[in-house]
């Protein structure tokens, strides 16, 4: 098996290399590659992994050269570099490295605190400080800012109560936290939703004399009205890391004698960058090896430990999903999948990911599972998900059922201790089948006289059959076969065997 290749494109630590050279897998250290993207371009498309740090721009039409490109990792938290639609759209993961620098993070806004309150002469004891999010790196300030006897409040839609308690603030809305703190730091990602969230608006709500401190993102906070307060006396100050440009070669806070300014240096410590280095060599070479994925931005998290219990399923959803797919001919309206028994309990993301990519893939042939549940949603197809106690004699079952405009459809399958997929019921009736890349589904009247036409068409057309599993719902009823095949069956085979009496379809099949 050929090792899997990653470029690292960005100054990493030498430790982190040494990662990917002890786990097998082929490494690329091109430090400076990240500014050339002509050059990184021209190669991009030779490697699985492309780990990297701020300089590097993974951008849309970088991936559209990264043909076989699986995962990018970020050394660090911020992954504005990334098109993240651009790289889900394609089936690249992408991670971060969220837990690497919080302390050192959270400790230069503490330092950018203490440095704004002595270039001004006062102190922070008994300030109350207003955290804008108390997540990762918010709730390592707040534990600082107790420690220093500032009273501590919070506005986090996320920060449960007993969360806050644990952390000794007192949770509150955005305007109450304006209107009574005398520091105000910020600790959010940057979204949408949170792009300017300290706009001109909100800025003229704040208490007199507040000072405002932003380590986390450029963009949170309205420059320019903030220097046009800080100007009017309104803000007594600010403390900034990061701007809404960079590199900053000028700004509106820029030259102010209440502004302390720092160039986006919050998570260079040595420290920091040897862990965020060693963690996202980790996390691709567990990904990349084992199929385990940690603090993706993407997609769902799958540990290490999980991974080999959960692939087996993936490849069943994917398979199974695929089976009802190709029999699908109506825009599909619906996809429920129903998990029993023992894998019920197992991460089930991953596994609906893959069963609706094998559902949608006949129709959308760039659908893949990190982008499955995205384009669902944009097609307006309404997935569900069912878990229940096992209801049958197997330890575990998948079912899936596909609602198209015409009918709905479902099969259901499991893996036995081989870990292979088998499919065990198609429309009710009970089949035993593995899946391989050829196979024939037939459904037809079970009468006499079938079996023998159907095989002599096959050996007269010299047809190597693999396997040949049958099932029936009930005697001269309606009754399955479903063969596996050494090779395509052509058009005009399908065509007589269309043409036998009880044949009511028949399929070509590829997985």
């Amino acid at each position: 098996m050929t090792a899997p290749k990653v470029l690292i494109s960005d100054a990493l630590s030498p430790a982190a290399v040494q990662i990917f050279r002890d786990r097998g897998i082929d490494v690329t250290f091109d430090p400076h590659l990240g500014k050339d993207k002509n050059k990184l371009a021209a190669i991009i498309g030779d490697y699985d992994g492309l780990a990297i740090r701020s300089a590097t721009k993974a951008t849309a039409k970088l991936l559209e050269a990264a043909t076989k490109l699986k995962v990018i990792g970020r050394a660090g938290i911020g992954v504005d570099n990334v098109e993240i639609p651009a790289a889900t759209a394609r089936g690249v993961i992408v991670m971060n490295t969220p837990f690497g620098n919080s302390i050192t993070t959270a400790e230069h806004a503490i330092a950018m605190m203490f440095a704004l309150a002595r270039q001004m002469g006062v102190e922070i004891t008994g300030k109350t400080l207003g955290l804008i999010c108390a997540g990762n790196i918010g709730s390592i300030v707040a534990d600082r800012a107790v420690g220093l006897k500032m009273r501590v409040i919070a506005y986090d839609p996320y920060l449960s109560p007993e969360r806050a308690v644990a952390l000794g603030v007192e949770k509150v809305e955005l305007e109450d936290l304006l209107k009574r703190a005398d520091f105000i730091t910020l600790h959010v990602p940057m979204t949408a939703m949170t792009k300017n969230i300290l706009s001109a608006e909100a800025l003229a709500k704040t208490k007199k004399g507040v000072r405002i401190i932003n380590c986390a993102r450029g963009g949170l906070v309205d420059e320019a009205a903030l220097a046009a307060l800080i100007k009017s006396g309104h803000v007594a100050g600010a403390a900034f890391d990061v701007f809404s440009v960079e590199p900053a070669e000028s700004n509106p806070l820029f030259g102010l004698d209440n502004v302390v300014c720092t160039p986006h240096l919050g998570a260079a410590t040595n420290e920091a960058q040897e862990n965020v280095a060693l963690q996202v060599a980790e996390q691709m070479s567990d990904y990349l090896l084992k199929g385990a994925i940690t603090n993706a931005v993407n997609f769902p998290s799958i540990t290490a430990e999980e991974a080999p219990r959960v692939k087996p399923f993936v490849d069943l959803a994917e398979k199974l999903g695929s089976f009802l797919g190709q029999l699908t001919e109506a825009p599909v309206k619906g996809i429920r999948i129903e998990y029993e028994g023992a894998v019920a309990s197992l991460n089930l993301k991953a596994i609906s990911a893959a069963a609706i990519t094998g559902v949608l893939r006949p129709f959308l042939p760039e659908i893949n599972m990190v982008n499955s549940a995205m384009v669902a949603k944009e097609k307006g197809i309404v997935v569900e998900e069912l878990t229940r106690e096992a209801a049958s004699n197997l330890e575990s079952r998948i079912k899936i059922v596909v609602d198209a405009e015409d009918m709905p459809r479902h099969a259901a399958g499991t893996v036995f201790q081989d870990g292979k997929p088998r499919i065990v019921e198609i429309r009710d009736i009970q089949v035993d089948a593995e899946f391989a890349p050829h196979m024939l589904y037939v459904r037809n009247a079970d009468k006499a006289g079938f079996i023998g036409q159907f095989g002599s068409l096959l050996g007269a057309a010299g047809v190597n059959v693999a396997t040949f599993s049958l099932g029936r719902d009930k005697p001269g009823g309606d009754a399955i076969c479903y063969v596996a095949v050494d090779e395509a069956i052509s058009d005009a085979l399908l065509d007589q065997i269309h043409e036998i009496p009880m044949v009511k379809r028949a399929r070509r099949l590829k997985f």
